[in-house]
């Protein structure tokens, strides 16, 4: 039995289907409580990882289990919930961290996800490391502005990143969970391919078959945007890595063809999957 948290979210969703796919028992974990998936092999339980002690039922008995931490994580006790996996017998930790918990592992916004890394690899399980860039779900953030005013606003228009499709994240998740030669693995994945706010634009306009127009937001104007949604460390260290990446931030990973023996999804591929999102 393998256990998934945030398994109503963009990686947990289809990760519960596409373990139910091939045949796992999985229990699905969520402050809902219910099962993002209608069958036999699927259950949801309840748990908030704010209280590790609601985790402890969930876990008990499974081989497995998917970590997803909401944030960064620095508002929970991480320790605890790494030990009431281990204590309840779980064998294997996939979990998500980011990609800048290895390239800005002392950044504020990214600290915690890099000790709790620490804490996974010191566990005493077998364990994954799963480090995504930015998810292509972001894009959603455009889904008002493209609806009333065929217009996107983002900063730094022309700054070119890979992103990751979150389908692509979980299907490397499934892997790691299932298969044991992912053990003791640290994973960054990244799409095949780079692209500005502007191009992927152009991507949504093209999947939409409408022109949208693109207007670029100062770095004050995108921080007060994002103060709306996120603590003040989130956004300034999202906004350091979207407006001056390092060259490791920059770069194509491997590792998802490597794992699943295909490229990543590129935007494009996601904006033609999610279009309708963006039509009135």
């Amino acid at each position: 039995m393998i256990v998934v948290t945030g398994a109503t979210g963009n990686i947990g969703r289809p990760l519960v289907a596409e373990l139910a796919r091939r045949g796992h028992e999985v229990t699905a974990v969520s402050r809902a409580g219910a099962a993002p998936l209608d069958s036999p092999l699927v259950r949801g339980a309840y748990a908030d990882l704010a209280d590790p002690a609601s985790l402890r039922a969930a876990v008990d008995g499974a081989s497995a289990l998917f970590l997803l931490v909401p944030g960064a994580g620095g508002h929970l006790d991480r320790e605890r919930i790494v030990a009431t996996a281990a204590d309840a017998g779980v064998r294997r930790l996939v979990l998500v961290s980011s990609q800048a918990a290895g390239t800005r592992p002392e950044s504020p916004s990214h600290r915690p996800l890099a000790e709790l890394e620490k804490l996974v690899r010191g566990s005493g399980l077998a364990w994954t490391v799963l480090r995504p860039g930015g998810f292509y779900t972001n894009a959603f953030a455009w889904v008002p502005s493209v609806r009333a005013e065929r217009t996107v606003y983002a900063p730094f228009g022309d700054v070119a990143l890979p992103g990751i499709d979150p389908l692509d994240i979980a299907d490397v998740a499934a892997a790691a969970l299932t298969d044991d030669g992912h053990d003791g693995r640290t994973y960054e994945l990244t799409g095949p391919d780079v692209s500005t706010p502007r191009e992927r634009t152009t991507a949504l306009a093209d999947a939409l078959g409408t022109p949208l127009a693109f207007t670029e937001l100062t770095h004050e104007q995108a921080r007060a945007g994002m103060l709306e949604l996120m603590p003040e460390p989130v956004a300034d260290g999202t906004l350091a890595i979207l407006g001056e990446p390092t060259t490791q931030e920059r770069a194509i990973s491997p590792h998802v063809e490597a794992v699943l023996g295909r490229p990543g999804r590129t935007f494009a591929d996601w904006a033609r999957a999610h279009a309708a999102a963006f039509r009135a």
